[in-house]
């Protein structure tokens, strides 16, 4: 047995539907996943939602549904929304699933055994919204509190808390050893700076069940269940146990008081943790560079590799905002557009850690330059080429574009190891443009005319041909659909999903290739209204 690639998103919260955001996190995790797997190496990627806390129990009950009936809705909602965008996740983790329940209870009883938490008065202000504490620091200047936090109220109550200020040397220290442990570096910075400039504060982990019951309840003491967040974080080790992960069961097997058969996956032995990528947004980098790794050490065990912490997206120029409708929904736009076009715009227009703007007319421009005119009149051409002057026969091989191809394929893998998805996504699109170049340079159609050009004209449909299969492989990771289309239109069978498939030369002289269609249709409009409408369709 051995350790796999595993790689996480963070899990949404299930009190309203998916947006933008939801989406690129989860297709830049999936671009990971699906490189390391073109690249022969075993990948676990898992994704999910966080389904207790305050804001779902009240969203429930205004919806007139129980908190479990509500959870199940959405869920639905939020696996038909992973399997939309063609996510390739090999779990989809619940925090209300019974594996689930069993881990943080096992997470509690060893913590609390091992003397990390206490019990104390709470006296001050808790955010409903955000669904935690505020201090005096979180004040502004006039003494109100930011709009961010909703209604803010006083409150008096016990709670229990975990000793996180014991920590921030050691994780200071962490932090500052590896300096790829946090990912792009400003983020690790902005990270630093806190831990230096201000005291860790012990963190609440539990709410009173008279106030809150949607959460699992705390095994030591009935009267409480769990802070939401220290709930979620879990989920990370959570699904490596429930597959017989080495690492997580020695480290909690002596504290799981519920029955193997109850939640293990039934003959499985899955090396996962520690992650080798967790993939969050920066607006929940403490919770993971701060509180988890604190947590893990805690428990004994090894940390997360690598958190890759991305930027947030503004609808033209603005901020994305459900009250005044000011965003874009993904759904509606892979409607439209297709997934492979949306997958395509927002990793080509946002590096992972900048904050991006999504504007229509960029999305537009993207799809009629990049895709329509650039790799789907490319493949369309030099296909239609093939079966006009050679009958859709493969001809002899051709070395002529066989060094820009291995150019492309070494650079985008490297930019791929480093997670530099753009830049790798770009590197592809290089060869794209120097094989349309190369087309325009050989006229091939002048060629044909000549029966003395033959075998020069020969020499340019392979080329072309042999640059199409070598794009399939490359943008499978990207744009899993057009690859294998692509695939099928060359007359292939199986997916061009093995990176060691790119290699030149892989189409043999006389091979058939298949009906030919166009993978982006040119279109000045899109069939019906603007491409997001603004506002979420229904």
């Amino acid at each position: 047995m051995s350790k796999r690639f595993y790689l996480t998103t963070a899990i949404d919260y299930v009190n309203g539907q998916p947006h933008l955001g939801h989406a690129y996190e989860k297709v830049i995790t999936d671009v990971i996943a699906r490189a390391h797997r073109s690249m022969g190496e075993g990948t676990f990627y898992l994704t999910g939602v966080d389904e207790h806390g305050q804001k779902v129990q009240q969203a429930a009950v205004a919806d007139g549904k129980t908190a479990q009936a509500y959870c199940d809705e959405l869920a639905r909602a939020w696996q038909a929304f992973a399997a939309k965008l063609e996510l390739t996740n090999n779990d989809f983790v619940r925090t209300t699933e019974l594996r689930h329940q069993v881990m943080v209870e096992a997470v509690l009883r060893k913590l609390h055994s091992a003397g990390h938490f206490y019990r104390a008065e709470y006296s001050g202000f808790y955010s409903t919204k955000e669904e935690t504490f505020l201090t005096e620091k979180d004040r502004r200047p006039d003494g109100t509190f930011d709009p961010i936090y909703g209604e803010v109220v006083e409150l008096v109550e016990d709670n229990y808390y975990f000793k996180l200020k014991d920590h921030q040397t050691w994780l200071i220290d962490y932090v500052e050893n590896d300096p790829d442990f946090i990912l792009p570096q400003a983020r690790r910075n902005e990270v630093l700076g806190f831990l230096k400039n201000n005291p860790l504060e012990d963190l609440c982990i539990t709410r009173p069940a008279s106030r809150l019951n949607w959460g699992i309840p705390v095994p030591f003491d009935p009267g409480y269940v769990t802070y939401v967040w220290f709930d979620a974080l879990l989920n990370y080790i959570t699904v490596p146990a429930a597959y017989g992960d080495p690492v997580v069961l020695g480290a909690l097997d002596s504290a799981v008081e519920a029955p193997e058969s109850d939640w293990r996956m039934p003959g499985s032995a899955l090396e996962l943790w520690p992650a080798d990528v967790q993939v969050v947004g920066k607006d929940i980098v403490k919770f993971h560079a701060v509180f988890w790794p604190i947590m893990l050490r805690a428990l004994g065990l090894p940390l997360p590799r690598q958190l890759l912490v991305h930027g947030w997206w503004q609808y033209e120029g603005q901020k994305m905002s459900k009250t005044t409708g000011n965003i874009v929904d993904p759904m509606a736009v892979i409607a439209e557009w297709g997934v492979d076009a949306f997958r395509y715009y927002v990793i080509r227009e946002l590096g992972i850690g900048s904050d991006g703007n999504w504007t229509d007319a960029g999305f537009q421009a993207r799809y009629q330059a990049d895709l329509a005119n650039g790799l789907g009149n490319l493949v369309n051409r030099s296909l239609s080429m093939l079966n006009r002057y050679r009958q859709g026969r493969v001809p002899e091989r051709s070395e002529d574009l066989a060094p820009d191809a291995e150019k492309a394929i070494r650079e985008s893998s490297e930019n791929l190891k480093q997670l530099q998805l753009q830049t790798a996504l770009q590197v592809v699109w290089s060869l794209v443009n120097r094989a349309n170049q190369y087309v325009d340079h050989t006229a091939p159609f002048k060629l044909a005319k000549d029966p003395a050009q033959a075998q020069r004209l020969d020499a340019v449909l392979y080329s072309l041909a042999e640059t199409c299969r070598v794009l399939a492989v490359l943008i499978w990771p990207f744009l899993p659909s057009t690859a294998n289309r692509i695939y099928a239109q060359l007359g292939l069978t199986g997916s061009p999903d093995q990176i060691a498939a790119s290699k030149w030369g892989g189409l043999p002289p006389g091979h058939a290739i298949g009906k030919i269609s166009p993978l982006f249709p040119r279109r000045d409009q899109p069939s019906a209204g603007p491409i997001t409408a603004g506002v979420s369709r229904p």
